[in-house]
């Protein structure tokens, strides 16, 4: 059977292209290396616990009923998927931590406005200033203007500390680059982290999530390969004609082949690759993640959702030299978010991620990477506990877990371990192929909400005709 599209990769990106294709009758499959659909955003039980691969919160959240020119609701009015069947949950408040300062914030913008006007209270009008431009800023056009976030505070803000830590969580949450983001990126994320906010799925989770978008696409008649790794992208007369997925590297033709492997892993599939100087460049930034159950009763310290913690007044966004970079860090508790009586909550968990130097990572023998693993797991242990306030973590632990740039790497195909990519996007997802396309990370749409726009805007674009 000849396809109308092959889908690589049954993440969020993927699957909600194939969504929007199978509702337009075209034949679409969707292959995945895995068992199971997910990709970055996945699940895996271990010791009776359910663990999730990427899910710390969603962003983008809004409440039924606002504008449907609001991102969440244009995306499920795409999928047709009903509000209410996500179930989402608004975070209850999170926190950015630096040396002299704190701001808390939640999906009520005021919470975070009234912590700048009291920490910073000299910014507050060109904070109101800042926020509007942000606001006016038309998304939809996707223009580089050159400038970056750092260059564009600059002319807002005299306080080097507020800038570095308006920076802090959508750096963690998305920046690809070192040190800063370009504005166009920047005011995409910050919208969806300051202005909508927090928010998770109740029941299972991401689990709840991919459960609805895989039976929506089952429903509208696509075709979903798991246990199918693609090989190589056959090329042929300057066209991609298909792929060659599974253990016996069946043929499987298409007359358009999506890919949410990243660009420049894209690129190395086609058996017609691009030259090498048409590449993007491979992303670097990685991360070092520990997650860890206590016994229920234990005492965190600690009622927020996510903490941005920095021990330096600047943030050192960056490849770090040593292992890790324990001078700043990502804490989220899945379980602190508004749960109904009636929800089935997630255990109690800290995770806490760090970036990683991803070529130690990749290069160690097995028994030199188990003890770093080891001395960095119990870094993080010590970090948390100095974040949080909370005491006898390691001694209160049922189950604990930790994934490396090099688990990145091999659960992915991500080159590097790098989860936000290349930090060069193809914004309109085209490659050196006609009809060979990226959507996802490295078509520069990021998160959960912003990944699924990406599959959904390369198959209006491109694969409805």
């Amino acid at each position: 059977m000849k396809y109308d599209t092959v889908i690589i990769g049954a993440g969020m990106s993927g699957l909600a292209a194939g969504i929007r294709l199978a509702h337009f009758g075209k034949k679409v499959c969707i292959c995945e290396q895995h068992y199971r659909e997910g990709g970055l955003n996945s699940y895996f039980d271990r010791h009776n616990f359910r663990l999730e691969t990427g899910l710390h919160a969603m962003t983008n959240f809004v409440h039924k009923g606002a504008s449907n020119a609001m991102p969440l609701l244009k995306l499920l009015r795409q999928l047709r998927i009903p509000y209410d069947a996500l179930k989402l949950r608004e975070q209850r408040t999170s926190e950015i931590v630096f040396p002299d300062h704190r701001l808390e914030f939640s999906n009520d913008f005021a919470v975070f406005r009234a912590a700048v006007d009291r920490e910073f209270p000299s910014e507050i009008d060109a904070f109101d200033r800042f926020n509007q431009a942000i606001s006016e800023y038309d998304i939809n056009q996707v223009v580089d203007t050159g400038r970056t976030a750092r260059e564009v505070m600059k002319t807002y803000f005299h306080a080097p500390e507020l800038c570095e830590m308006l920076l802090t969580p959508v750096m963690f949450y998305g920046s690809p680059s070192e040190e800063d983001m370009e504005w166009y990126s920047f005011v995409v994320m910050y919208r969806s982290i300051f202005h909508e906010g927090f928010c998770r799925p109740a029941e299972t989770g991401i689990r709840h999530l991919l459960t609805l978008l895989k039976e929506r696409f089952l429903e509208a008649g696509g075709a979903l390969l798991l246990n199918s790794k693609v090989k190589r992208i056959v090329c042929r007369g300057g066209r991609a004609i298909g792929v060659e997925a599974g253990e016996t590297g069946q043929l499987i033709e298409a007359n358009n082949i999506l890919s949410s492997a990243g660009s420049v892993e894209t690129g190395q599939l086609c058996s017609d690759p691009p030259p090498a100087e048409q590449l993007p460049p491979a992303g670097t930034l990685a991360y070092f993640e520990a997650m860890i159950i206590p016994h229920p009763e234990f005492d965190f310290h600690s009622e927020r959702t996510v903490i941005f913690f920095n021990r330096q007044r600047k943030l050192a966004y960056r490849d770090p030299q040593d292992l890790c970079d324990f001078n700043s860090c990502l804490i989220c508790f899945p379980h602190h978010f508004q749960f109904l009586p009636e929800d089935r909550k997630p255990e109690p968990m800290l995770r806490i991620s760090v970036l990683a130097n991803h070529q130690f990572w990749h290069q160690q023998v097995k028994e030199r990477y188990d003890v770093a693993k080891e001395q960095v797991f119990t870094r993080l242990l010590a970090l948390a506990e100095e974040v949080t306030g909370a005491v006898g973590l390691k001694e209160n632990m049922l189950f604990c877990d930790a994934f490396s740039p090099r688990t990145v790497s091999r659960f992915t195909g991500h080159i590097n371990g790098a989860i936000y990519g290349s930090p060069i996007k193809l914004r309109n997802g085209r490659t050196h192929l006609p009809n060979l396309f990226i959507c996802g990370t490295d078509q520069g749409f990021l998160g959960i909400t912003g990944a699924m726009m990406s599959g959904i805007t390369i198959a209006n674009r491109y694969l409805m005709v």
